[in-house]
């Protein structure tokens, strides 16, 4: 019996990179997200797309590009050099939800990534809201 990945039925990599896109784009311009990041990891084939790219294609049973050449994901590690608060988190989700709205996948697999996405999200808040 063949087990079907959630990146097998999405159609692989070319998906999670059209995803990632679709998000990085909006990024570009968001006042909130936009100063936290390097000029040169926004672009096309920047260091922030190529690494969220390679990660979401481990995450959901692709290879294990992410793994060989970085390491464990370790999220919250990763992420805690940066202030995260419910802005910077309902910023991000406001941006990658509906990037995936836009993906031509089948329902099911569209609510499995809104879900890990929102937890995930949720996950590397790390600082309190300034009160």
């Amino acid at each position: 019996m063949q087990v079907t990945t959630l990146y097998d039925e999405v159609g692989g990599e070319p998906t999670f990179r059209r995803l990632v896109d679709l998000f990085y784009d909006e990024v570009e311009n968001d006042p909130v997200l936009r100063p936290l990041y390097d000029e040169s990891d926004l672009g096309p084939g920047g260091a922030a797309r190529e690494h969220l790219t390679l990660f979401l294609v481990q995450y959901w049973g692709g290879p294990t590009t992410y793994s060989d050449t970085r390491g464990h994901p370790r999220l919250r590690m990763r992420h805690s050099g940066w202030r995260i608060t419910s802005r910077e988190r309902d910023a991000w989700l406001s941006h990658m939800l509906p990037a995936v709205a836009k993906l031509d996948i089948p329902d099911d697999a569209r609510a499995q990534l809104f879900d890990y996405l929102e937890s995930a999200a949720h996950a590397l808040v790390n600082a309190p809201d300034a009160g």
